[in-house]
């Protein structure tokens, strides 16, 4: 940027350079905001998963053990549910941000796996139980990784606005200050010349 002429047409072109440098700034300032917002609400999402999946795992946890004591027949039934396979992972887009959005397609009307004579209704709970666990498993980990993804585009946001601030703005700005005194010192010496050949032509004329 040093060392440009002070031209009327490096001067245009300076300006145009710090009209689209500021409105640059405001667009990242707003994406800036806009990614904080939502970044906040997914934390807090983040906060109250994490309590509702500690008290499901626990709750869980006590009924896998309460069936195991009364029925001794856990390991059979655990090798009869089958591996979730029904899961999917897409994206969103959050102002540009990739954000993961994971489905799980499991019918609500699903049939129990395991067969009826292994069944018990203490068995039965546990089993619902743990689809709960994993349904808020799945989303924490959507939430989870939004927020780390959120936080990532929010740092290069805000390195890139304060870029645009703290450097290209002021520099275009002191750019076009300097040309624009240079130019108007030109104005001014022109403006003397131009008075000085009048007078020297004013002058000649009075003298024919």
């Amino acid at each position: 940027m040093a060392g440009v002429p002070a031209t009327k047409g490096n001067l245009m072109r300076a300006r145009r350079s710090l009209a689209l440098a500021q409105n640059g700034y405001e667009l990242m300032d707003r994406k800036r905001n806009i990614l904080v917002r939502e970044m906040m609400t997914q934390v807090d999402n983040v906060r109250r998963l994490r309590d509702q999946i500690s008290e499901a795992w626990s709750t869980g946890y006590f009924l896998l053990q309460q069936a195991n004591l009364y029925s001794g027949v856990i390991g059979r039934v655990t090798r009869q549910i089958p591996v979730e396979d029904g899961i999917t992972v897409t994206s969103r887009s959050v102002m540009g941000v990739e954000v993961p959005k994971v489905l799980c397609e499991i019918p609500e009307n699903r049939e129990i796996p395991y067969s009826l004579e292994d069944s018990s209704s203490m068995i039965d709970e546990a089993y619902l139980q743990f689809q709960k666990v994993k349904k808020l498993t799945m989303t924490l980990a959507e939430v989870d990784n939004t927020v780390c993804r959120l936080a990532h585009a929010i740092s290069t946001t805000q390195k890139r606005a304060n870029a645009l601030k703290n450097i290209v703005i002021p520099r275009y700005q002191e750019q076009i200050r300097t040309m624009s005194a240079d130019l108007e010192e030109k104005e001014r010496e022109e403006f003397s010349r131009m008075k000085v050949i009048k007078a020297q032509q004013e002058r000649s004329q009075q003298m024919r």
